[in-house]
């Protein structure tokens, strides 16, 4: 074996840094992925999601009752959004997501609470998400304690039993034992469903010009558009099965409830599969090989992961991330497959949630038409 070289070594070292050049997509994503990760766990994530939007139903308009109000408020978990006026409507509220929830204070809670009689207070609780209000709800009791001692003074304050003057009663809706699985395992299906089908799509082209037989399907009298749907067709068989494992594996071994219509569900997921594969595809058409096809999957994988709701409260996170969030698919796909299954929505409630798939596929796939290209570079 011959001796160790230095300059044979150098060479070695300086022609590979010249291929890390020239290979740009690889060195952004090497630099990219790290800063997109310091991004979203040093600013995005939180665990502690405050600012809840809420929901009042106050029949009682008294100094008690907005003093618990603002107690809600300046507690900084609660951000009173709506005021209504039955529960017809505050139901509504939660069904869409509109609300985490929604405080009830009935009409003779004023004097109830004088008269000593412990009057009760409901607050409702969206709980599909249980991270998303544990500590909210903690934080409860000590608040109507701290509130109403202020405005209770003398006789009053004695005859209404000082720190259990009210019974506070909460209502878990969706998920009343908070059970971890009938949160996570529907999100599942969003999540792998993303990574499948962007992945598999993704190496599609980029596999044809690698193995060259790209050349034939050039050569073959069909537009982009024929291409890219013929390519994603054969995928959307292979979402569905996954679908429909999902769907058993749930049911039959975590015992998720499937609240809502079956066929609606299937009906949805198809536009997600579409949306998903579109992404594939547009990135088969960048990538020069099946490494760089794979290195944009991630890309884009990662922050649907992070960011979407589904690792973490997407409340919880600062307005910037949330607009993010809500410009990729499976944001609405995690809100929609959940509120199908746990809350029971129809067709009016999932709508809000399909129109930006919708529109997000049909921005994906003009890109990708306008990147595909009728001949080899």
């Amino acid at each position: 074996m011959s001796r160790f070289s230095w300059s044979s070594f150098v060479a070695i070292v300086v022609k590979e840094f010249i291929q890390m050049r020239r290979d740009r997509l690889t060195f952004a994503m090497m630099v990219g992925i790290p800063m997109i990760q310091l991004a979203l766990f040093g600013f995005a994530i939180n665990s502690d999601p405050r600012h809840l939007p809420t929901a009042v139903i106050n029949a009682d308009q008294s100094e008690f009752s907005r003093s618990f109000l603002a107690a809600l408020k300046n507690s900084g978990y609660f951000e009173l959004t709506r005021v209504v006026q039955s529960e017809v409507e505050a139901n509504r509220l939660l069904d869409e997501g509109e609300v985490q929830f929604v405080v009830t204070i009935p009409a003779q809670f004023s004097r109830d609470l004088l008269r000593g009689e412990r009057p009760s207070l409901l607050v409702e609780a969206d709980a599909t998400d249980p991270s998303a209000t544990g500590n909210a709800i903690a934080a409860l009791n000590e608040l109507a304690r701290s509130a109403l001692a202020r405005d209770l003074k003398g006789s009053a304050q004695s005859a209404a039993g000082g720190a259990s003057a009210i019974e506070l009663i909460i209502h878990r809706r969706y998920n009343p034992e908070g059970i971890t699985q009938h949160n996570i395992v529907p999100g599942l299906m969003g999540v792998i469903l993303t990574m499948t089908m962007i992945m598999m799509t993704g190496l599609a082209i980029t596999r044809e010009r690698e193995r060259g037989t790209m050349e034939h399907l050039l050569a073959m009298p069909v537009n982009p558009l024929e291409v890219m749907l013929g390519k994603i067709m054969p995928y959307i068989l292979v979402g569905y099965i996954q679908v429909l494992l999902i769907l058993a594996a749930s049911t039959f071994i975590f015992n998720v409830p499937i609240q809502g219509s079956l066929l609606l569900l299937l009906l949805c997921v198809l536009l997600f599969i579409a949306a998903n594969l579109s992404v594939g595809i547009m990135f088969s058409t960048i990538a020069r090989n099946q490494m760089q096809a794979m290195q944009m999957t991630f890309f884009f994988f990662l922050p649907s992961m992070l960011i979407t709701g589904f690792m973490f409260p997407f409340r919880g996170m600062p307005v910037w991330a949330q607009r993010i969030g809500e410009i990729l698919p499976l944001t609405h796909f995690l809100r929609l497959v959940r509120g199908i299954m746990l809350k029971g929505n129809g067709a009016l409630e999932t709508l809000p949630h399909l129109w930006p798939m919708a529109l997000f596929m049909l921005v994906v796939i003009a890109l990708g038409l306008k990147r595909f290209k009728r001949t080899l570079d």
